[in-house]
């Protein structure tokens, strides 16, 4: 019924004047009425349409509204699969170790597991790096840390809690996150940035930018800190996108650290501007690392090499060099 009546409207508001002007000039040549009282009669007429049009718009618009309301009502419904436990209570991380204790999963009963048993320790501020081939479970060890799901079997501890005993929101607050792909908002550089911390001044948002590599870049871009950057960063480089992510994160200055194949899809000048700022931002934190180009995890405090959903081999570089084995052999495969 509605797109009747808009159609209805619509129809009427095009075709009524051609009809008005057509029968008003047969009238004024027959002598009927006057050129005068015709103008003035579609003059009137468009005083009346032009409201018309109007309306049939802003009717359009508000239909368009409400059925994008229902659509964000409904995620906004939408249950959520990891939820905060009876007694859940906020996390304040002091040291960030991490232990993974006999710690399987699989996404559902119908599917083989992905991990296996998984068992390691990370102390306070060591940096360590997860590699192995493409599928074999790297990505979703990481994220069963800051609860994008939830183990099998077994318990993850931080500083010697349970994370299942923290409300998910204070816990992933307190962990960040640089992945291949970041999310930026179709906002302003500095409202990006702000992100991390919205209570942040002025000077420590600029400041976070210089720790990131990003200030330069960043000032030259046309408004500087108030450039919109697009719908999800669609005007920057993907370097500069990710330099903005790190940015966030510098201000926020959370306890531990994921870089999921932060640099992956980079160009080797961006992700050596990149690369020298995740150094940075990884000093005295507790950091996790998953990448691909093992040249960029060498230093390391320990690499953990995963296969099929199992440990295999775990050390520094140089120990898994010596010992010729899964890591020596991918690492020989990128350096032919």
């Amino acid at each position: 019924m509605e797109c009747l009546f808009l159609a209805a409207i619509n129809t009427v508001t095009d075709i009524g004047p051609i009809i008005v002007i057509g029968v008003g000039a047969y009238l004024a040549i027959s002598g009927s009425i006057t050129v005068g009282t015709l103008a003035a009669f579609v003059g009137y007429l468009e005083l009346l349409f032009g409201p018309l049009r109007r309306l049939v718009a802003s009717f359009t618009t508000l239909t368009q509204s409400f059925a994008s309301m229902d659509r964000v009502f409904q995620l906004i419904d939408e249950d959520y699969d990891i939820k905060n436990g009876v007694g859940a209570q906020p996390i304040e991380i002091k040291q960030g170790r991490i232990d993974i204790d006999h710690v399987s999963f699989q996404y559902n009963d119908n599917e083989a597991p992905i991990l296996k048993d998984i068992n390691l320790s990370i102390e306070k501020g060591e940096t360590v790096a997860f590699v192995g081939m493409s599928g074999g479970g790297k990505s979703t060890l990481i994220n069963l840390i800051p609860r994008f799901y939830d183990v099998t079997s077994g318990q993850i501890l931080i500083d010697g809690h349970n994370i299942k005993d923290f409300l998910t929101g204070s816990l992933r607050n307190q962990i960040g996150l640089v992945q291949q792909d970041n999310i930026l908002f179709s906002d302003t550089v500095k409202e990006n940035i702000l992100l991390g911390r919205p209570t942040a001044t002025d000077e420590e948002v600029v400041e976070a930018a210089k720790m990131a590599n990003a200030h330069d870049f960043i000032m030259n871009l046309p408004q500087g800190y108030d450039t919109e950057v697009g719908e999800r960063g669609v005007k920057l480089s993907g370097g500069q996108k990710q330099r903005l992510s790190i940015a966030r994160i510098f201000l926020n200055n959370p306890p531990i650290l994921i870089l999921d194949e932060a640099t992956s899809a980079l160009d080797l000048e961006s992700e050596s501007i990149i690369q020298e700022a995740l150094d940075v931002l990884s000093k005295d934190r507790t950091t996790l690392i998953v990448a691909h180009r093992l040249s960029t995890i060498t230093h390391a405090d320990k690499i953990v090499v995963i296969e099929n959903g199992h440990i295999v081999e775990t050390g520094t570089h140089r120990e898994l060099i010596a010992k010729q084995g899964a890591y020596e052999h991918l690492y020989s495969i990128q350096n032919l």
